[in-house]
């Protein structure tokens, strides 16, 4: 799968832009705080839709103008499609699949498909568990678009929940009358449900993930592992009805606790996948070039993965090459020069290993041109 023609109207710094990119290499060279990240931002919206840098949608629509439009012709075998996706803040996003607005954002999930390197990356190994989380479940999601309706029910049915448990608080702490709790077991067994779901395909993953991040690891930094994925939780099972009882299980545990604090205390929300470098957690321990090697590991990781399921992404490496020294910057460069597509964004052409010689662009004062 690649990308053929990407468009923009009124995203980020681009009042419109059109791209036309090949298979193989794609370099966006020039100086920083000119565009170069805005465009491959745009490819992993479609892919996620979401944005590597911000939390929200209206950063992301250029100042002054009140919508953005990113829009992208996709090639996979023989088989081509048009995507696009209206950005609105503060309203509902829209989507089109081949003319058709007859479908909703998520149904878009799939069609591009993005494995994404930036700074930001370090993130998995030295953040907070949010930033595995993400990482994980957006990887379920690549694998399988249909997890992100699963990933959505979980969200409102937490929303829900923690309503009644922050209402119960605090009337707790104003002493005024009991909030009615009789829904909370109700609650409680869609929680179950749907994390139980949730629970599972995150076990799968990293089950399979493991063993292919131990491999890109030792490619990257031969003879610095071996590394290790594991999933930290309070709840253990081998099914999903193992799980469900266990989810419900620990709920009612904590139920006391919650109705105390106004939240919900258990559930995949708020579990971790512990990272290992040999004997350690690599949090806390490694060092910064091994926390590096680590995170580059996880990404090519998912790229072996969705390759392997006969979903090969487009890999984007977000002005990775700057933060790498040298023996990295040309291990990485080597491990990913194979794939379909490749988007590469660098202020400068030397940052660029040459064995990523391709298609090159440069980017200046909101301008794309080819070179």
């Amino acid at each position: 799968m690649h990308v053929t023609h990407l468009s923009l109207a009124d995203f980020r710094s681009y009042a419109l832009a059109e791209v036309p990119l090949d298979q193989g290499v794609t370099a966006f060279i020039g100086p920083n705080g000119q565009g170069k990240t805005n465009l491959v931002e745009a490819v992993g919206y479609l892919a996620t839709l979401g944005s590597h840098r911000v939390s929200s949608d209206a950063p992301l629509v250029r100042m002054g103008a009140e919508r953005a439009v990113v829009r992208a012709q996709v090639r996979q075998g023989e088989r081509q499609q048009l995507v696009e996706l209206e950005l609105n803040p503060g309203k509902a996003n829209r989507a089109r699949i081949n003319r058709s607005s007859q479908v909703r954002p998520r149904d878009v999930l799939g069609i591009v498909r993005t494995v994404l390197f930036a700074p930001e990356d370090l993130a998995l190994v030295k953040g907070d568990p949010g930033e595995r989380r993400k990482f994980t479940d957006e990887l379920l999601t690549a694998r399988a678009p249909r997890m992100a309706g699963v990933r959505s029910d979980y969200e409102r049915v937490l929303k829900q929940r923690n309503t009644l448990l922050k209402s119960a608080a605090m009337a707790r702490r104003h002493g005024g009358k009991g909030v009615d709790l009789t829904t909370l077991d109700v609650w409680d067994q869609h929680l179950a449900r749907v994390g139980a779901e949730l629970l599972a395909q995150r076990l799968d993953l990293l089950s399979v993930l493991g063993p292919l991040a131990d491999k890109a690891y030792e490619r990257l930094a031969p003879g610095g592992g071996p590394v290790a994925l594991e999933y930290r939780g309070p709840v253990e099972g081998s099914s999903r009805e193992e799980l469900y009882g266990g989810l419900l299980g620990a709920l009612g545990e904590a139920r006391k606790q919650e109705i105390e604090r106004g939240v919900t205390l258990v559930g995949p929300h708020r579990d971790d996948v512990s990272l290992r470098l040999g004997e350690l957690p690599a949090k806390g321990y490694a060092s910064h070039g091994e926390s590096w090697s680590f995170a580059l590991s996880l990404r090519l990781a998912a790229y072996e993965l969705l390759k392997s399921e006969g979903h090969e992404p487009v890999l984007v490496l977000d002005d990775v090459f700057a933060e790498l020294d040298v023996k990295r910057r040309e291990r990485l460069a080597e491990l990913v020069a194979p794939a379909e597509q490749v988007l590469v964004t660098a202020a400068v052409e030397e940052d660029v290993p040459g064995v990523l010689a391709g298609t090159r662009f440069a980017v200046a004062e909101g301008e794309v041109t080819r070179v």
